[in-house]
């Protein structure tokens, strides 16, 4: 079997050798050899790894040759039938190399005559194919060129048809010109060719299956996929033509294992790859191989054993002097100690700080990684935002990385910039612009970024949606994810989460108690969830405790995640929010005073930490302590002033709240005063009512919206407007039998 040479690159040899005949014209000389660089050069867009004829005539049946009336195709197609024998085939791999020429020739000629033969040098990059290929054909044993011939012949044989209308002697015998007066039948033919002269072991070489493995470990190291179905069947293909089966077989077979969620085929397939690596390379690519083992296994959940690989990796890269896997070993094992800081060692805890962060954007910045520098830039400015520091500090840390991304061209990290944009916009309550971003890097950036912030930005979107009372919208768009997307294992239980979540607020809404609890022990079950669906995770639970009136229990609960979440130094704007939570448990169970200092604390570190949607949550669960205290002036006060950036943030689970501690103020006023001034009151507080039902309407909270019209009624009832009270308990009943 060829490790080089195959039908397809025969044919690139002809283009190459019709090229130095001149048979180019000026018109036609940059889309052909551009064509022919591009099977020739591996890059990222190149994804034929088989050359066929088919692909060939496409790029050159309608350009024009030096030859009158005949195009490139044309001349190609005579070029390719003149091999009409094995002898042929010797004679066409020692002309090329005729037009090659020494580098040092070759640049006191720059400008060739028209006409005159174009010499190759032998440093360009048509000069090394050629040369390549001649070397590689030297080098064949006797049976691979015999192999190589009849596979050409196949190769070529369905351009017989167009053959014969430029050569009427061609015939079925014409692939070889020793056969001439001979027949298929012919005992000499089935000697030489066996059956129907057929054979197709070098349609690809060991060359285009190392081409299409480095290919593949590109694309699922950088877009964080699993190889297609179709690439699969082609790999499949080419690996069962005899081709030598490369090392790097066992690494993609590790990385799609990886994805699926296989362990024990991933730790199996990278042991392979790597004890043929350190049999053939000794210890160069050691670190290599811990650095894949300690990500292996935190994915595995082994966090012990995955940060005494990690600091295996480090020592070990230290030693060899590899700048560039030991900044990405110090890097991935600061993130971990942000994601798992119990699972860390003291030692570790205790250098991975912020001089850390600043280290790695140093030697990032000495050694030329843009994208790692990038990333450290948005790790600072998220270690910003998850200590609820300075908000410009953040934005400026965004920036730097925005700047590197744009100038560097660094394509796949737009999306984590722009991600954390989304993230920070939403903290200060501007929801659209938050959105706005996501489908931003969902219409411009989605190609060239990984699946998992494609995913991520997606489940963002939707989430933004729902929190507008869009759910089934938001249900339908993720819905319609790409489902080669969902292939990856990590990725699928991120967007099953988000699909999870907004089902148990459905079902927490409408009251349908039996399918929340079933949706929230599923949300459970899953051991690795992101802090945020985490947090979301709990507080549905909470909720639904305290739907059920369970307080006792949602107070025991809501300790314990406050100490989990001191203990783990969490993210600022999660504690703000079980802080606000913990005040209304509190205050719904007559401990309003500790309820009202919980609450004051909560908005203190909002307002600092400029968290304004925990605020504005902060500030009504103030408002309704305040009520119950009979403070019925100053809650209306606080939560009037603060309604006009409450709608800004576009919830309409927290604009109902709002709206509905603005009735209850009112309705507190009222009983202050008396005839105008208490209707005046009274009407307000209808006014707010109806607009909190709208608001309850749009997430089809069933209770809160049977809470709200029982109040109308009451009011109504009390104002003499038995009509409109009569309506008001109409809905009443028409909401409790689930109409």
């Amino acid at each position: 079997m060829s490790r080089y040479l195959t039908s397809g690159k025969i044919a690139l040899l002809a283009l190459v050798e019709l090229y130095a005949e001149s048979r180019f014209p000026n018109q036609s000389v940059v889309p052909v050899l551009s064509f022919v660089i591009r099977h020739l050069v591996s890059s990222k867009e190149n994804t034929a790894f088989i050359l066929t004829l088919e692909n060939i005539k496409s790029a050159t049946l309608h350009q024009p040759s030096a030859v009158v009336g005949r195009t490139i195709f044309d001349l190609l197609l005579k070029k390719l039938w003149e091999i009409n024998s094995f002898d042929a085939l010797h004679t066409f791999f020692a002309n090329i190399q005729t037009y090659l020429i020494e580098p040092e020739r070759a640049d006191k000629s720059p400008v060739r005559v028209h006409g005159e033969k174009s010499m190759l040098s032998r440093t360009s990059v048509l000069g090394c194919f050629v040369r390549r290929a001649a070397l590689e054909y030297v080098r064949l044993q006797f049976h691979d060129a015999v192999s190589l011939w009849r596979s050409f012949i196949a190769y070529r044989e369905p351009t017989l048809a167009m053959w014969k209308k430029r050569n009427l002697g061609a015939g079925p015998m014409s692939f070889d010109a020793n056969l001439k007066g001979l027949g298929f039948g012919d005992g000499m033919v089935g000697v030489v060719y066996g059956k129907g002269k057929e054979s197709r072991d070098c349609t690809v070489s060991t060359d285009d299956v190392e081409r299409l493995l480095e290919f593949q470990v590109d694309s699922m190291q950088r877009m964080g996929t699993r190889i297609p179905d179709d690439m699969q069947v082609q790999l499949r293909q080419m690996l069962s033509t005899n081709v030598t089966i490369p090392a790097l077989t066992h690494y993609v077979e590790f990385l799609n294992s990886w994805r699926s969620g296989d362990y024990p085929g991933s730790f199996d397939n990278l042991h392979r790859y790597f004890d043929y690596t350190m049999h053939n390379r000794d210890r160069t690519f050691y670190q290599y191989a811990l650095l894949n083992l300690a990500i292996l296994q935190a994915d595995f959940g082994c966090y012990r054993e995955s940060i005494l690989a990690m600091q295996e990796t480090i020592n070990t890269a230290r030693e060899n002097k590899d700048m560039a896997c030991l900044n990405f070993s110090l890097s991935w094992l600061y993130h971990f100690h942000k994601a798992h800081p119990q699972d860390c060692p003291d030692v570790i805890s205790s250098r991975m700080e912020r001089e850390s962060l600043q280290f790695l954007k140093a030697k990032a910045k000495e050694g030329g990684m843009h994208h790692l520098q990038s990333m450290a830039h948005l790790s600072e400015a998220k270690q910003i935002l998850v200590g609820g520091e300075s908000i410009p500090a953040a934005f400026e840390s965004i920036l730097r990385s925005s700047h590197l991304n744009v100038t560097k061209n660094i394509h796949n990290a737009m999306g984590s910039q722009i991600l954390l944009q989304s993230s920070l916009w939403s903290r200060m309550g501007i929801s659209y612009l938050s959105w706005m971003n996501c489908e931003l890097f969902l219409s411009k950036y989605r190609v060239n970024s990984p699946i998992e912030d494609v995913v991520k930005a997606l489940c963002r979107s939707a989430y933004i949606m729902s929190l507008r009372g869009k759910t089934d919208e938001a249900l339908e768009r993720l819905d319609q994810v790409d489902q080669e997307c969902l292939r990856t294992l990590k990725v699928y239980q991120y967007w099953a989460t988000y699909v999870g979540l907004l089902k148990l607020r459905q079902a927490m809404y409408r009251g349908d108690a039996a399918a929340a609890e079933l949706l929230l022990q599923q949300l459970s079950a899953s051991p690795y969830v992101e802090p945020d669906c985490a947090l979301e995770i709990s507080v549905c639970r909470l909720d639904l405790l305290a739907r059920r009136g369970n307080y006792s229990a949602a107070l025991t609960a809501i300790t314990q995640l406050s100490e989990e979440l001191v203990r783990d130094r969490a993210d600022t704007y999660h504690r703000i929010r079980v802080m606000t939570i913990k005040a209304d448990l509190l205050s719904k169970c007559g401990r309003t005073v500790k309820g009202l200092s919980v609450a004051i604390s909560a908005a203190t570190i909002a307002w600092r930490s400029r968290l304004l949607p925990a605020l504005f949550q902060a500030f009504r669960t103030i408002a309704n302590i305040l009520i119950h205290m009979g403070e019925f002036s100053a809650a209306y006060s606080m939560m009037d002033n603060i309604m006009p950036q409450v709608l800004e943030c576009e919830d309409a689970y927290l604009n109902a709240q709002c709206f509905s501690c603005l009735a209850d103020a009112q309705m507190g006023l009222a009983g202050t005063k008396k005839g105008a001034g208490r209707n005046e009151c009274l009407h307000r507080a209808l006014e707010f009512i109806d607009r909190g039902f709208s608001e309850y309407s749009r997430i089809r909270d069933t209770k809160s919206q049977m809470t709200l019209m029982s109040q109308k009624a009451r009011i109504q009832d009390f104002t003499g407007e038995k009509s409109l009270r009569d309506d008001a308990v109409k809905w009443y009943k028409q909401l409790k039998k689930g109409g």
